[in-house]
Formats: structure tokens, C-alpha cells, sequence
């Protein structure tokens, strides 16, 4: 089978390596022609997942259309904000009822990432893939389990067979927004996570963040239309926890350097890859306000990210609100 991988970063980088092994022609495209000749010449991405050597059919390619053209499934894996940029290039290479399956963790304001790949490519069977899968772990087949979301049952479990190994266990969904909100808003909490650790607050502090979180993620997440169980799942609970413990993790990293006082974007530039959660912050914050749905922590996250607020103000804030029950 060919299977396109749109991204060269850690997660499409994985991807690739766990779907060539499994004995597909994998075509993973990058956007710049320096890094698809760099890919090639190593046969490894020394710069975002070191160590892992690409097998024999994993073929790297700047061209879009040598990619996608014949590919039964297109991975996209590509940064949350480059997520419209893509889908343009690629909407006049896909085909009626090409299966696009995306990776990619995030929003763009009030849109999930898959209504802006279908805004963009209409004519594509659209689905995506969640849950707490470090790109670094999936690739040197640690156990890892995730979910995979489609409107479309066939659709899902067809996705489930391509992706699924002796190490890496894909389960089904139909609740693709509870999926989608899920990877996507627990990066914010997570952030929160870290800020907490760099401050020097204790467990108590990061599990009070982390079940208080998914409040907010499930509040929030049914207010648009998702199962509530889906919360308590691998793309919500499970990615959470994986994401707002691990220092594998680029949003719990950045959180901790911002709590022990490194401005963000000093932040930025020292994690090196893109962490959604900055940008989820500010698209989490307006979907509760169009919503009506009480969000705290995302709140404060954003005052802390965007409005100058001291993080132990912000814990003031959160910790001094009017009381509540659970």
C-alpha cells in the first residue's frame, strides 16, 4: 500500500518509520527542499527524532503531488498553524473519497483542525488520530494505544488495520469532535502542568490541574457537540496525563521554563518545535466565551500567556474563586 505523510517533523517522522515497517511505500513529504535532501542523505531526522533509522521504503519528497498521487491514506502531520497553508497545496492532488487521516493536535479559532481540511479539501474522506503517543516512544515500539475518529465506521476500522501493531493498539470512534477537542485543549492544561512544576508546587498542585482540567475540556466539549465519555478516554484522560507529566512533553517543557520566569518567547525559541498549546490557549479561551461555558484554568492560562499576569497570581485567582461543588 502507498501511504503519503505530510510533515517531516518528530510525529510524521514516526509515523512513517511504524507504517514502513509495517511494509508499505511510505512517501513522507517536507516543505523544504534542504530538509528533503538532508532526509534522503542521512536516512534519519537527526533533527527532531535522533537515533531512529529510516527503513529502505520510506521515500522523502518536496513534491506534493509525487506524494499524495495514488496513496491510499494521506498522513498529515504537520504543525497546528500551517494547518490551511497545507490543505491548500494539497486540496488539487486529492482525489473524490481519498482518505485523509490527521495527526496534527490543535485549533484554529473556532474550527478543529479536520473542518478546516475539509473547508479546504471537500472531496476527501476525513478522520483523525489521537492520544498519548510521545513520537520518540512510538518509534522505538514502547506499548502505546490511541484512537482513531471517522464519521464513517468502515472508514475507522479499515484506518484501525493500516495503523495497528504488535506495539502500537488502535481503537475505534465516531466522536470525532470529542477526539479533536481532546488532543487539543489538554496541551493547554498541560502548559498549566509545567508552570505549576517551575514555580515548585507539588503533586497535589499538578493532579488538582489535571482532574480540574478535564472538567473544563469535557464542559466545553459537550457545549460543541462531543460524548462526554470520550473525555475519559485515550484522546482525553489518557493524553492528558501523558502530556502533563512527561518532560518528552514540548508543552509541560515550555510550561516549566515560563514558571521558573523565562519570558515566552525566549520559551519559543528554546523548545525548538512548535507548542500548541500557546496557540490552543488563545482559540480554547474564545470558544468558552462563545459557548457560555466556564473555563478557570484555561482562563488563567491565557492571562498568564497574553495579558502579562504573574503565574502565582494566576494560582491566587484560581484558588481564591467562589466555592463551588464538584
Amino acid at each position: 500500500m502507498k501511504i503519503a505523510i505530510i510533515g517531516s517533523g518528530s510525529w510524521g517522522t514516526a509515523m512513517a518509520v511504524l507504517l514502513a515497517n509495517k511494509g508499505n511505500d511510505v512517501y513522507m513529504w517536507s516543505w523544504k527542499q534542504e530538509e528533503t535532501d538532508r532526509l534522503n542523505r542521512d536516512r534519519e531526522n537527526k533533527e527532531f527524532l535522533p537515533g531512529i533509522k529510516f527503513p529502505q521504503n520510506i521515500i522523502c519528497s518536496h513534491d506534493m503531488s509525487e506524494c499524495i498521487d495514488g496513496a491510499e491514506v494521506i498522513v498529515t502531520a504537520v504543525p497546528s498553524p500551517a494547518t490551511r497553508t497545507t490543505a491548500k497545496q494539497m486540496s488539487g492532488f486529492v482525489s473524490d473519497g481519498q482518505k485523509i487521516v490527521n495527526l496534527s493536535k490543535g485549533l484554529e479559532g473556532d474550527l478543529r483542525l479536520s473542518e478546516v481540511y475539509k473547508e479546504e479539501i471537500p472531496q476527501a474522506d476525513i478522520s483523525v488520530l489521537s492520544g498519548p503517543s510521545h513520537a520518540e516512544e512510538v518509534s522505538r515500539r514502547i506499548p502505546t494505544t490511541v484512537v482513531v475518529a471517522s464519521g464513517k465506521t468502515e472508514t475507522a476500522e479499515f484506518l484501525q488495520d493500516v495503523f495497528m501493531t504488535d506495539a502500537f493498539r488502535v481503537y475505534t470512534s465516531d466522536d470525532i469532535i470529542g477526539v479533536e477537542l481532546g488532543g487539543a485543549l489538554k496541551n493547554v492544561i498541560a502548559l498549566c502542568a509545567g508552570i505549576s512544576d517551575g514555580l515548585g508546587y507539588g503533586d497535589n498542585t499538578k493532579a488538582a490541574l489535571i482532574t480540574r482540567g478535564v472538567a473544563e475540556i469535557s464542559r466545553l466539549g459537550v457545549a460543541m457537540g462531543a460524548n462526554i465519555y470520550t473525555f475519559a478516554g485515550l484522546s482525553g484522560l489518557g493524553d492528558l496525563i501523558v502530556t502533563a507529566t512527561s518532560t518528552l512533553s514540548r508543552n509541560y517543557t515550555a510550561g516549566e521554563l515560563i514558571g521558573k520566569g523565562m519570558d515566552l518567547n525566549t520559551v519559543l525559541t528554546k523548545v525548538h518545535m512548535v507548542v500548541e498549546g500557546v496557540n490552543t490557549a488563545t482559540a480554547a479561551y474564545g470558544l468558552g466565551k462563545k459557548y457560555g461555558v466556564e473555563t478557570p484554568i484555561i482562563e488563567q492560562a491565557y492571562n498568564v500567556l497574553y495579558n502579562g499576569v504573574d503565574p502565582r497570581d494566576a494560582v491566587n485567582t484560581l484558588m481564591t474563586r467562589d466555592k463551588k461543588s464538584e
